[in-house]
């Protein structure tokens, strides 16, 4: 079976990351440099009986992505409780909106946006009423 279990976020500035997500989405980090031989922090997402995985924050080893690169990996998209409080987050703390909030009808909101770092994520807020 293939159950997604782990993802890896490539950043240029390990600090100015962590800062973001855990600001924007209340996400901790743990320490793995040791481990992995180069900058790695270990993101905890949430408690261990929510749904979802956590992941890790890794020392970029190549160039970040152009401004309009098209996405060429895998984009994360975080669940939230309010969209618009969630968005405002984000653009506080120096994302970019990369398509703006749009309805999945009857389902929920959708939208993704560019970390300080460059990578492209979702935010997605369950609505029913979305339309």
């Amino acid at each position: 079976m293939g159950r997604l279990v782990h993802f890896e976020i490539h950043v240029s500035d390990m600090d100015r990351a962590k800062k973001f997500y855990g600001e924007v989405f209340g996400w901790t980090f743990q320490d793995w440099t040791e481990y992995a031989g180069m900058p790695y922090f270990g993101a905890v997402t949430g408690k261990e009986e929510e749904l979802g995985i956590n992941g890790a924050l890794m020392q970029r080893q190549g160039p970040a992505p152009e401004a309009t690169q098209a996405l060429n990996g895998f984009a994360c998209t975080m669940g939230v409780e309010n969209y618009n409080q969630s968005e405002a987050k984000i653009l506080e703390n120096g994302g970019t909106v990369a398509l703006p909030k749009y309805a999945l009808p009857g389902m929920a909101w959708q939208g993704y946006y560019k970390d300080p770092e460059g990578n492209i994520f979702g935010i997605h807020q369950p609505d029913e009423n979305a339309k």
